[in-house]
């Protein structure tokens, strides 16, 4: 059965203010990308043709993102910029844009992705994670294949690094060679965390993730309804894992991250990337 994705998209950015105000952060640029194609690639080259984005009010430009610009699509063709028509080109998949009402949490939005999804297994995807190489969707459908469960990214965090800002997941070893999840605690307090082993901006779930979503939400009460409770309930039937991602992540959600993302891809950019590590040197050394 063919797998879908899934784009979380709804939040405000409240980090990022005044400029999310007009502009989603989903759309702010990673040199001259938006966050959100980095991870549509990801997902074409994983093999995903059909998506679902999950939005909000005031996030239209997002559905623009995926549309054609015909008034430049001319200018260019008159120019005999092919170049340009190829950076201009949309994403070659299938879209469908849902919005999330009011802000419910995770597990609502999700939710609202059921009816485009149905029985298929689906990779969700926070524009906020990016991965480089190898494809980490494409890690995650290969250990959903082994395993059959639902499968989320994970990273071993070293002995430094506190896992408390984090989804902590305990583990203990499977045959597949990957983790099988027992819980998924979200942000423990200091001290108190069942692993160093950390969930990270990626998952795959089954359609069993419908029917735990269903439930807890009849359970639910006030506040927003995260997706943890649902997680939690299929890890305790042995139907989730967890795979050791290959492949540095950015953390796009804080303007640190961001600015650190940037950074990164601009050196990696054979465009310009050994003008702007001069340039970056001169002004270290001012």
């Amino acid at each position: 059965m063919t797998v879908r994705g899934v784009i979380v998209a709804a939040g405000y950015g409240t980090r990022f203010l005044p400029v999310t105000r007009v502009v989603p952060k989903e759309l702010l640029p990673i040199v001259d990308r938006p966050a959100l194609d980095f991870v549509v690639q990801e997902f074409i080259e994983a093999g995903i043709t059909e998506i679902v984005v999950i939005t909000s009010r005031r996030k239209r430009a997002l559905e623009d993102w995926f549309d054609r610009d015909p008034e430049l699509e001319a200018v260019f063709a008159a120019e005999g910029a092919d170049d340009k028509l190829a950076r201009i080109r949309p994403p070659g998949v299938s879209v469908t844009f849902v919005r999330q009402a009011e802000m419910r949490g995770t597990g609502h939005a999700l939710l609202q992705a059921r009816p485009y999804v149905g029985d298929h297994p689906f990779v969700v995807a926070y524009p906020d994670d990016l991965f480089g190489p190898p494809n980490c969707t494409r890690q995650l459908i290969d250990a959903h294949h082994q395993t059959g469960g639902c499968v989320l990214s994970a990273l071993a965090l070293p002995d430094d690094e506190d896992p408390s800002r984090y989804g902590v997941l305990e583990v203990r070893p499977h045959a597949s060679g990957h983790w099988q999840v027992g819980a998924l605690v979200e942000k423990p307090p200091p001290g108190q965390a069942p692993s160093r082993v950390v969930s990270l901006g990626r998952y795959l779930f089954t359609p069993a993730l419908w029917p735990a979503l269903e439930d807890g939400l009849t359970r639910h009460r006030g506040g927003e309804y995260y997706h943890v409770p649902a997680v939690n309930a299929l890890a305790a039937r042995g139907e989730v894992f967890a795979r050791a991602v290959d492949g540095h992540r950015y953390d796009t959600g804080t303007p640190l991250g961001y600015l650190q993302t940037v950074v990164d891809t601009a050196l990696d950019d054979p465009r310009f990337g050994a003008a702007f590590q001069s340039w970056l040197h001169r002004r270290l050394d001012r």
